[in-house]
This record gives structure tokens, C-alpha cells and sequence, in this order.
């Protein structure tokens, strides 16, 4: 099992990726809010999902309506690259997002009623957008593609406008959860370069961090308090900003950045600090790009592992509190020494099961029997009929005996 004092260390670095991980994501954030990218994103899956890769026939159009050119501000401007956006790809005036209610009812209003928005068709005599309508003026949406998913949703909704709507969001929806995976893909890459350059920039070592955590006990308890605090506020992952990771990073008095140096390194200083943090900088940088949530919940992790390793290093095995049954030798030592049979001997302490029930009756006589400066008596139930009890005062030799008779048959 691990002992508490690597999963300290492992606290510490995971606290330190955590950190890492959330000024990572600000500054990305702060790209993105530059940048626009996700409405990038979006407007090029919208036009993958209409088949029109320019831009100019139904994504335009969609684009155009009424429920969502209010979400942006200007007139439609299509992307000029017809392939995938580029990793820092700008979505200039479009929107980051569009509901899947308004992207179906605009389809679905186009069309009914035609795609162009003039006094003909926002006039109260236009066309009311149902079933028959759709059917008959789909072909006004000039795109075989969606056209025949709509007849398609049309015939199966078995006349219900509602059931044709909620398919006309799923296959929308279907078609985003596609373009999200492609953003998540390129802001993992964008984020691991972020996390790289700050790694180097900041000499943020992982190997350096857990090398000095484990030689450095109040380093290590002092992170751990801080780890402790930081894990029980759930909102500090989601609430954490670029300012507040960036002053506790420098708050938990690691080894991190570069020291002043007293003398211009040479070449072959820079290529040997170099190379000696590539590894460490590379596992900050992968570690950082997995994201702060991620860590979070492995923090509370080796939290919980490390609260049950921790009390039980510090308390001693207790024996067992379940009497042993003494020994043979234990017993017979006992007798040759006869002052100290009872405390050799605990017969109130032997459990019944244990031992024979004529065993304890035979060790209770014996018990008895004995006190200080006696021998043990040797007498059995036939003592008086062997004259064994009788003491003898005038020892006789074995040749003065008389013969004896009889024997075993």
C-alpha cells in the first residue's frame, strides 16, 4: 500500500496541475473571445449539415432569417475557406451558438413560405406553415439534400407539425454534437501549447515539484492543507479565474521559475537545462491539457485513499485480545516450578471448547493441590489400597524386598 507520504506528494502535484490547468483555460478563453472561433466552428458544420459548402444557397438563407439574424449583428458574411477552420480560425461577427428550435422553425418557415423575407411573405395572407404547405413549396429551398429529409420527416410524423419539428432539431442536434467534437479536438491541441509554453516559460518541472514535495515536510503539509481547502469548494474549478490560480500557484512556495542567475550560462548550461526539463516540462504540458475538472476529481480521490492510510499508520497494531490455551510445555514447566503454577496456569481464563472437560478437572486437582513448598501430589483413587500414602521412615533396599507374585496375564 502506499504511505502517506506519497500520496502527499501526489496531492501536491495534482494541486499543482489543477492550477495549471485553470490559467491554461483562461488564456484560451481569452483567445476565443478574440477570436471567435466557435462561431467558426459552427457556421462551417451548418454548412456541411445543409450541403452547401459555399455558403451562398441554404445556409445563407438560414442564415438570413429573421429568428436567427437577430442572434448577430450585420449581414451574413460565408467563411472564405470551404474546408475545415484552422485551429485559430476567426468566425468574425457570427454567433458562438444556435438553438435547435430556432435553426428547425427557420427551415421549416423557408420552406413554406419561400426564403426571401419581403412584404409578400410577412403579409397576414401568406401562407400558413403546415404539413400540405411544406410539401408543396419545399422545392423552394433549392436543395435536393434537405429536401428530402424534410419529405421524409413530413410522411413519417403522421400529420403532427410537432413530431416534423423535433426531427428537423435531432438531426440539427446530431450535427453539432459532430461540430463540438471538432472544437474540443482543437482546443485540447491549442491548450497543451498553451500549457508547454507556459511549463517552459515559468519552468513549471513535475519532476523538480515531486522531488522537492518529498524531501520538504512542511512544503508538503502546508500544499496539502491547501489541497484540502481547494477540494472542498466544488464551484472553485468552474468559478476559478486567470488572477486567483496564478496568486495561489505563487503562494505555495514551489520550486518554480528561474532563478537568478550571477553569471551568463554558457551553451552547453542552457542545452543541459534544457534537456534535463524537457520531460518534466512535457508531463506538465499533457498533465494541463487533460483539464482542470479532470484533475479535480482525482483530487478528491487520493483525498479520500489518503484520510484512510493516514490514521492507520499513525495508530499501532493491537494483539488480540482472545486468550491463548497454555501449552504442554507450558504446564509442565509449571509443575517443576510450583510457586508460580498459577499464574503459568490462568484455568478460569481456558474456554470450555478448547480444552477436554477432564482436562480442566485434572488440571483444577493440580492446581489446588500445589502450594508454596510442596511437591505435587502423585495420588490417585487407589492410593490407599497400594499403601502409596503411607510415609516411610526406614528406607529398605531392593535385595530386602520379598519376591513378589503374581504378574499381568
Amino acid at each position: 500500500m502506499f504511505g502517506s507520504n506519497i500520496l502527499e506528494v501526489a496531492t501536491g502535484v495534482i494541486f499543482v496541475f489543477i492550477l495549471v490547468s485553470i490559467i491554461c483555460t483562461a488564456v484560451r478563453e481569452g483567445i476565443e473571445g478574440w477570436l471567435k472561433t466557435r462561431a467558426a466552428y459552427l457556421e462551417h458544420g451548418i454548412r456541411q449539415l445543409l450541403a452547401d459548402t459555399g455558403g451562398t444557397g441554404l445556409a445563407k438563407n438560414i442564415y438570413n432569417h429573421p429568428l436567427i439574424f437577430g442572434l448577430f449583428i450585420d449581414a451574413y458574411k460565408p467563411g472564405k475557406n470551404t474546408g475545415a477552420p484552422s485551429l485559430f480560425a476567426k468566425g468574425g461577427n457570427l454567433p458562438s451558438y444556435i438553438p435547435s428550435r430556432n435553426f428547425a422553425q427557420a427551415l421549416m418557415d423557408i420552406a413554406a413560405r419561400g426564403p426571401m423575407t419581403d412584404e409578400v411573405n410577412s403579409d397576414a395572407n401568406s401562407p400558413v406553415i403546415s404539413l400540405e404547405a411544406m410539401r408543396i413549396n419545399v422545392a423552394n429551398l433549392g436543395n435536393p439534400q434537405v429536401q428530402r429529409l424534410l419529405l421524409s420527416a413530413i410522411d413519417t410524423a403522421q400529420g403532427d407539425l410537432n413530431k416534423v419539428q423535433a426531427r428537423i432539431e435531432d438531426w440539427f442536434n446530431s450535427g453539432m454534437d459532430r461540430v463540438s467534437g471538432w472544437y474540443k479536438r482543437s482546443t485540447q491541441i491549442i491548450i497543451f501549447a498553451i500549457s508547454l509554453a507556459m511549463a517552459i516559460g515559468l519552468n513549471i518541472n513535475t519532476l523538480t515539484i515531486a522531488d522537492y514535495l518529498t524531501k520538504n515536510q512542511t512544503a508538503r503539509e502546508l500544499i496539502v492543507r491547501r489541497a484540502e481547502a481547494f477540494s472542498k469548494d466544488s464551484l472553485s474549478v468552474t468559478n476559478g479565474n486567470y488572477n486567483s490560480a496564478k496568486a495561489e500557484l505563487n503562494n505555495l512556495g514551489l520550486p518554480i521559475g528561474w532563478p537568478e542567475l550571477k553569471e551568463p550560462l554558457s551553451f552547453g548550461g542552457i542545452i543541459g537545462i534544457f534537456f534535463g526539463g524537457i520531460l518534466g516540462w512535457l508531463f506538465t504540458a499533457l498533465a494541463s491539457s487533460l483539464g482542470a475538472p479532470f484533475w479535480f476529481d482525482m483530487l478528491n480521490k487520493v483525498m479520500v485513499i489518503r484520510s484512510t492510510v493516514k490514521p492507520h499508520e499513525k495508530s499501532q497494531e493491537e494483539s488480540s485480545e482472545d486468550r491463548q490455551v497454555p501449552s504442554v510445555d507450558k504446564i509442565l514447566q509449571a509443575v517443576e516450578s510450583p510457586a508460580s503454577i498459577v499464574q503459568a496456569i490462568p484455568v478460569q481464563a481456558i474456554p470450555v471448547p478448547a480444552v477436554a472437560e477432564e482436562g480442566i478437572k485434572a488440571v483444577s486437582n493440580l492446581v489446588a493441590a500445589i502450594s508454596p513448598g510442596q511437591t505435587p501430589s502423585v495420588g490417585d483413587d487407589d492410593t490407599a489400597i497400594d499403601g502409596c500414602d503411607v510415609e516411610t521412615v526406614i528406607k529398605t533396599i531392593d535385595e530386602d524386598l520379598p519376591i513378589t507374585q503374581g504378574g499381568v496375564k
